[in-house]
């Protein structure tokens, strides 16, 4: 058995193998419509296979149906000779997630998008799968701010995600270096701060530049088209819009955003390079006024609907800098009227001002660990990055946490020493590292673990300048990651490691089937390395908090 991420049981049976050939038929029952849509589509595209309507008496037949024996996200997949496939789903993305195990059980042709041994003999051993997955939330984020991916490879993502049975893309649109979605009533967001003259090439020590322009956005009919792209794979879309830091594109494009009382705000650009801007928002009525604009088109473009997280919007919240609000009049006044402590807690009141304005209108504010800082509204939950203690603090003070610590899940950090690891960045994080992560820190109690709404792997785009690098830093460690959110796996200590490199031998296969550029287990291909360009390695390991 070689299938990735690893189910819960398999139980095989006798007789000979269930055939698919041009005689299956596709029999779907009441609420399984978008896994026959994905069969017919990517499927029997790939195989050639034409998967005509049938009945559920069909002997040569795959059957879909709902029954709710299996938890929500959980399947029944069966292959019984003389019975052809049935996949039982609790609902109707456990029947999704079974329809994907069926197309790797099919061999990596089945990740082709058109036959390429048209005349094979397609079977699969008789056997019963019993699958469901450990965490609710099982999440990718991509980083399309500092480098803009253009929609086909955001939908590329999609389907890779699939295949991988992950259910939430976190996609970061907003930051210092790019403004990436269209909002209709704010036109210079993406006539100005959607693109950068040049851009810092490696680390941001490197002396290299990129000279030419860098840019790009979504239109809103792009996210529309992302987002209703990710539902029929049963996949949620998390938009993240940052606030208060984080924002000198936004600042570029609209001056009165910026603490214009402490620098000529006129005078800035779409940053360039990397790291921690200190051109932060400047705590008035007219950014909280700007924003509420802005979020109001988020919400609309993003709708709350039955998919789990579609109610959450990510506004960031992290590494807000304070010296401008140090400096500035306005600031000082504001935490005055207010009567708050300090700069801190003026961050905590702009965050809150947002929970409390997504909440009015039934959504959930999600944010990084910093906007634990100064008191949270018990609705908000919180994306642990800095390690496990901000995720811990947020699960025993009651809120719901996604576990995504940098020294762990962070894809941008290198995967080898050595030099030959292009643009190196960060801890060494090899495939056998992710694979032995624990979303679930310890000293949780059992309440305070059910806080844990899942996991996410993040993948951040300064150095990864294209497809290729996203690729390479994302994969293989994205399969290693996918077992740990999917699978009920033993403590980390205890994972056979072994067995998971034996199935990502034909996982490999996959990928290459899916043109995939990933980090062979070997190391980087010639192509695939940065010479000259500089990183920033961080030697030993990682610290464990």
């Amino acid at each position: 058995m070689e299938l990735i991420p690893a189910p819960r049981a398999v139980e095989g049976t006798t007789g000979t193998a269930v055939p698919l050939g041009p005689g299956t038929t596709l029999w779907a029952g009441p609420g399984t419509e978008r896994a026959e849509r994905w069969l017919r589509a990517t499927l029997g595209q790939a195989l050639g296979l034409p998967l005509r309507p049938g009945t559920p008496d069909d002997r040569d037949a795959v059957r879909l149906l709902l029954d709710d024996t299996p938890a929500p996200e959980g399947y029944r997949l069966a292959a019984v000779a003389g019975r052809g496939v049935e996949i039982r789903g609790g609902g109707p993305a456990g029947v999704f997630w079974g329809a994907q195990t069926l197309r790797q059980l099919l061999g990596p042709d089945a990740f082709r998008r058109a036959p390429v041994r048209p005349d094979a003999a397609l079977g699969i051993p008789p056997q019963v799968i019993e699958d469901a997955p450990r965490f609710r939330w099982r999440g990718l984020l991509l980083d399309v701010a500092r480098h803009f991916m253009p929609k086909e490879g955001v939908l590329r993502y999609l389907d890779l995600m699939a295949a991988h049975k992950l259910n939430v893309l976190h996609l970061h649109l907003t930051d210092d270096q790019g403004w990436r979605i269209e909002i209709k009533r704010y036109p210079k967001l993406t006539e100005i701060a959607s693109w950068r003259t040049r851009t810092k090439f490696g680390h941001r020590a490197s002396p290299l530049w990129d000279e030419k322009p860098h840019g790009g956005y979504y239109t809103q009919d792009d996210i529309r088209e992302i987002v209703a792209y990710a539902a029929e794979r049963h996949i949620s879309v998390v938009p993240e819009i940052d606030v208060p830091g984080h924002s000198q594109a936004a600042i570029a494009a609209y001056p009165e955003l910026g603490n214009a009382d402490v620098i000529d705000t006129t005078a800035l650009s779409v940053w360039d390079t990397w790291g921690i801007s200190s051109n932060v928002l400047a705590p008035t009525d007219t950014t909280l006024r700007f924003y509420e604009g802005v979020l109001e088109e988020v919400l609309e473009l993003f709708p709350a609907d039955a998919a789990a997280f579609s109610e959450f919007v990510h506004v960031g919240g992290d590494e807000c800098r304070k010296e401008q609000w140090t400096e500035s009049v306005t600031a000082k006044t504001r935490i005055a009227d207010l009567g708050l402590t300090g700069e801190e807690e003026l961050q905590s009141w702009f965050i809150g001002h947002f929970d409390a304005w997504l909440a009015a209108r039934g959504r959930r504010l999600i944010g990084w660990d910093e906007i634990l800082e100064g008191g949270l509204a018990p609705g908000a939950a919180v994306s642990s990055w800095r390690g496990y203690a901000g995720g811990v603090a947020a699960a025993r003070a009651g809120h719901d946490v996604v576990m995504c610590p940098e020294q762990y899940v962070y894809l941008d950090h290198r995967q080898a020493p050595g030099e030959d690891e292009p643009v190196p960045i960060g801890f060494v994080r090899t495939l056998e590292d992710v694979y032995r992560f624990e979303p679930v820190p310890d000293g949780l109690t059992a309440a305070e673990a059910g806080h844990v709404l899942g996991t996410q792997a993040n993948v951040w785009t300064e150095v990864l300048e294209d497809a290729a690098r996203v690729d390479y830093q994302t994969f293989p460690r994205l399969a290693a990651f996918a077992e740990v959110a999917w699978s009920p796996l033993p403590a980390p200590a205890e994972r056979d490691y072994a067995d998971f490199e034996r199935r990502m031998t034909a996982h490999y296969r996959r990928l290459d089937a899916l043109g995939v550029a990933y980090r062979p287990p070997t190391g980087p291909r010639p192509w695939q390395r940065r010479p000259g360009v500089l990183g920033r390695p961080i030697e030993g390991l990682p610290p464990n908090r």
